[in-house]
């Protein structure tokens, strides 16, 4: 049985392309925090991952930089050999399904804009303006 369950934070936003027949496929990569790591070690890796059709728009449309997502998937050896003879290899995951791993209340959260001495600009308005008057 291949099946890989990963969660992580996107790196990139996703690359969607279309085939000729109009179907989708999206290209991301996810960082993975290691569960242990040794001090000045790296405590990350990071997986390639392609979905197809609906998943893919799916992807497209909700999921960004810095999305935390669940994803399961296959595990895939990609290899090849290129014009000068030198072989490649890759694996990446493909995607049978992506979820959200945290809310969006959850994400990372836009500044308030602020004044030079440090404090949240609040704009002036009118008594008539108020909803609750």
């Amino acid at each position: 049985m291949n099946l890989t369950i990963m969660v992580g934070r996107l790196t990139a936003d996703p690359e969607v392309r279309y085939t000729q027949d109009n179907k989708a496929i999206a290209k991301f990569s996810l960082a993975v925090n290691r569960r242990f790591t040794k001090e000045g070690e790296a405590n990350a890796d990071f997986f390639n991952y392609v979905a197809f059709g609906k998943t893919a728009e799916f992807v497209q449309k909700y999921f960004h930089k810095g999305t935390k997502a669940v994803i399961t998937g296959e595990l895939r050896n990609n290899h090849y050999t290129d014009n000068n003879g030198v072989k490649h290899y890759s694996e990446q995951v493909i995607v049978n399904n992506i979820e959200f791993a945290e809310s969006k209340s959850h994400q990372q959260p836009t500044p308030a804009p602020t004044t030079d001495n440090g404090f949240m600009y609040i704009p002036d308005i009118g008594a008539e303006e108020l909803p609750f008057i």
